[in-house]
């Protein structure tokens, strides 16, 4: 190189963010406040969320996407909660669906952010280690990283029918083949993004973008999940988790 040709630019370095889409109301825990704004431990399970998020070190932003008319609100909530300043946070207003949220979480991303975890907020107590894993698997090369759990139980397919009533029996998957999926999927950025752009999904939207990733083409692989990462979307689960909870500061001291 002559002393006179330019200086090749330094490329960035690729950064990770989590989005966290928390627009929805959480009906099957009863009505009132929106399920990601319950108090677990006396804190909102949304900041618990986050925090399990920017826990890790390689997440240096953290996007919620809130309900479309409570943006200001969950700003104020996370401005108001102690969280690591290593962390960048911002808050979107939503969509009418999950799917829709988290393409407007997708739009509010930087240019240098190629690794993208997509988290329930209504997981409020993933493991960091989970986390970790995620972000290694598609930094490894993966499209697509899915943390899921073995299956406790049989799994019988059924044919839908009238609710309380019999159901007849159409297969038995076998359980040896099956996980349970639990949150953040990871994702090499232009993978979820080709997704949201090309995959129709009719009714309420997509609820699993490892799902749209995987209709794309795109080859999606599991990582180990964590008992502890379970979603909270019924009354008895807020009771385990209140107890794992309370497990965690008994052990941790504080």
């Amino acid at each position: 190189m002559s002393p006179m040709s330019p200086t090749p630019a330094e490329p960035s370095p690729s950064r990770t963010a989590a989005v966290i889409p928390a627009a929805g109301r959480g009906v099957r825990l009863g009505p009132g406040t929106p399920k990601a704004l319950r108090a677990l431990g006396g804190t909102p399970m949304l900041i618990h969320a986050v925090r399990a998020m920017a826990a890790s070190r390689a997440v240096s932003l953290v996007v919620v996407v809130a309900p479309p008319d409570g943006a200001t609100e969950v700003k104020n909530l996370i401005d108001g909660h102690a969280l690591p300043e290593r962390t960048d946070y911002v808050v979107v207003p939503g969509g009418a669906t999950r799917q829709e949220s988290v393409k407007l979480g997708l739009d509010a991303l930087p240019e240098d952010v190629s690794v993208v975890l997509v988290h329930d907020a209504a997981r409020p107590l993933v493991p960091v280690d989970t986390v970790d894993a995620v972000i290694e698997a598609v930094r490894d090369g993966a499209p697509a990283v899915v943390p899921a759990l073995p299956l406790a139980d049989t799994v019988k397919e059924v044919e839908p029918g009238e609710p309380g009533r019999p159901e007849p029996v159409l297969s038995t998957p076998v359980r040896a083949r099956l996980r349970a999926v639990q949150t953040p999927q990871g994702f090499a950025r232009n993978a979820l993004v080709l997704a949201h752009e090309s995959v129709a999904v009719d009714g309420e939207g997509a609820t699993d973008d490892a799902g749209m990733v995987e209709r794309t083409g795109s080859p999606v692989v599991v990582v180990p999940g964590h008992e502890e990462a379970f979603k909270v979307t019924r009354p008895l689960d807020l009771v385990l988790a209140e107890a794992v909870l309370a497990r965690r500061r008994a052990h941790d001291g504080f």
